[in-house]
């Protein structure tokens, strides 16, 4: 579905004329309550006997279209603030300051509120005597489970109640404090461009492809370590009561490093930046797996896995602008890609999102994994020592390979910033000599 509607966003957006609002914001205004009242509708348990299912894709697949429309317009006013690379470069870097920010406040929300309900660990029949081998998994789950579905209901409800208000206070800032600069976004184009044409275009960009490629799997590798730490820290290194705790520590630890690789990326250019910060996970993730459960030895992991992990939120983003004035340099008559740009890496963020979660789960799923089991069987230790480091670190390296490849260094980026303000200036001039051509006309 993302694969759909997040580049027929990006070209409806670039279509859309400029508007007292501008061009970008009308969408994120429009689109916030409605995506407000879906994420609530996710977590609502309907009455129904059937169609729960259906119920469920529908309004998952409505959210992440209202999402997209959300989105792809904020991130796109980087591009629609500035045209100076340092000060696009600063807003991103504050921008995604705040967005792991908002993540670091989304799980302590959601899981102190879920938390509180108690839902009690399921002894694997495996382990009990066998005089009762006949009790059904439906026995096991009666006598275990003390919690109230209710109680679980309500809380996800509430928590999704707080995290939309919190939606709803950020589009308000957003909206009232950002104002795009219609000369810096040059929106006007010299003739109409399709659909299929603009995405011909932008997907025939190499400097893109080489990008967005790399950031694929190094993307697809911190998001499986970060969704399988909770459960390798539970399961394989017992730390049942300290895995909420560490995810804090991972995300608190992005957030703070992120200032730091901004001036990195500042001192000693965006590829060193990508290649220092990505990396620097490696050693960390082969230890936690090799040694011996320690406790210390997961929270220092955890901090090191923050400080990659703000590298690879900022840095693909603060490339990306560059790879749309390589595009307008290479394209100077096909204007108001922007939008089309930053569909398709907002897609590329969700689809490494699901594959991330389709691994996962069939692995885990192929390994034995129990639900809500007190503990798992060695394949599942396995597979999750497997999921957080291995598997992690093969991808990173394919990543960093990949990033070898991407054109864009720090010269070529002076080079492509003078040829950019050479053209504005004979853009300028020559818009000044028509203007006193028709004045002397009159």
């Amino acid at each position: 579905w993302d694969a759909i509607t997040d580049p027929l966003v990006g070209f409806f957006i670039s279509k859309t004329p400029w508007t007292r609002f501008g061009r970008l914001m009308p969408w994120i205004i429009f689109s916030t309550p409605f995506a407000v009242i879906s994420y609530f509708l996710i977590w609502f348990v309907p009455d129904i006997s059937r169609g729960q299912v259906m119920w469920y894709l529908v309004f998952y697949c409505l959210f992440q279209t209202l999402v997209t429309c959300f989105h792809v317009p904020y991130s796109a006013l980087t591009m629609f603030i500035s045209r100076e690379q340092s000060e696009r470069d600063s807003a991103t870097a504050y921008r995604m300051t705040v967005e792991v920010l908002g993540t670091v406040l989304g799980t302590a929300i959601q899981g102190q509120i879920v938390g509180k309900v108690v839902t009690p660990c399921i002894q694997s029949p495996l382990f009990i005597s066998e005089s009762n081998a006949s009790a059904s998994m439906g026995d096991v789950n009666m006598t275990h489970y003390t919690g109230s579905l209710t109680d679980m209901r309500n809380a996800y409800m509430v928590a999704a109640g707080v995290i939309g208000a919190l939606y709803i206070l950020c589009a308000v800032i957003l909206s009232v404090g950002v104002r795009e600069k219609r000369e810096s976004s040059e929106l006007q184009s010299d003739e109409p461009v399709s659909f299929f044409r603009g995405l011909k275009l932008v997907m025939n960009h190499g400097a893109y492809i080489k990008l967005i490629t790399g950031f694929l799997f190094t993307s697809l590798a911190f998001m499986l370590l970060e969704g399988n730490f909770a459960l390798f820290c539970t399961y394989t290194l017992g730390f049942r009561n300290e895995f909420q705790n560490i995810l804090l520590v991972i995300m608190l630890s992005a957030t703070l490093t992120i200032p730091f690789w901004q001036w990195f990326l500042t001192r000693f250019g965006k590829k060193t930046a990508v290649y220092v910060g990505i990396s620097s996970a490696i050693p960390f993730l082969i230890v936690v797996v090799v040694l011996d459960s320690n406790l210390i030895v997961t929270y220092i992991v955890a901090v090191a896995a923050g400080i990659s992990v703000a590298a690879t939120f900022l840095l693909p983003w603060s490339m990306l602008p560059d790879v749309i004035d390589d595009f307008k340099l290479q394209h100077p008559d096909s204007r108001g890609h922007e939008a089309i740009f930053f569909s398709f890496y907002v897609f590329f963020t969700k689809f490494t999102s699901g594959v991330s979660l389709g691994i996962s789960t069939l692995s885990l799923d192929f390994a034995g994994y129990q639900t809500r089991g007190c503990s798992q069987p060695n394949e599942v230790n396995f597979t999750l020592k497997m999921l957080v480091s291995a598997v992690p670190v093969g991808l990173i390296l394919l990543g960093l390979l990949l990033f070898k490849l991407y054109p864009i260094d720090e010269e070529k980026r002076r080079e492509n910033k003078k040829a950019l303000q050479d053209l504005r200036e004979e853009s300028n001039s020559s818009s000044e000599s028509d203007n006193t051509e028709l004045a002397s006309i009159v």
